[in-house]
């Protein structure tokens, strides 16, 4: 039976997409080598940045998946979170607004990987 669920993002540098998402996120890596590193989001759940895999990783090229951080609380948060990470300098794809799921918003990593922000369901 499986113990964790790994999402794997990858990157150009591993320590370089840490301190953004440790950033974003607020918290330290629960593992680092100079390639992979991991955070433990909670139980069952890791996020880790893996480079090296993928030559020259570029924002150009599209992507069809997203890490999605699943908030809690209500849209007043989400707002928060969105002017947080326009203050930051985060690239904003796609700014708050209600998907039929809730209210969400889209941005990217340096690499051009995508991060949802969105309620959780």
């Amino acid at each position: 039976m499986t113990t964790s669920v790994v999402s794997i993002v990858y990157v150009n540098d591993a320590p370089a997409a840490a301190r953004f998402y440790g950033d974003l996120l607020n918290m330290s890596p629960s593992f680092e080598t100079s390639g992979y590193i991991t955070f433990d989001l909670g139980p069952g759940a890791d996020l880790a940045l893996w480079s090296g895999q993928f030559e020259d990783l570029s924002p150009d090229v599209p992507r069809t998946s997203e890490v999605c951080l699943a908030i809690d609380s209500g849209p007043d948060e989400l707002h928060a979170i969105f002017k947080q990470w326009q203050a930051k300098g985060v690239t904003i794809l796609h700014e708050p607004h209600d998907a039929g799921f809730g209210l969400t918003f889209l941005a990217a990593d340096p690499d051009g990987n995508r991060i949802r922000v969105a309620p959780q369901g």
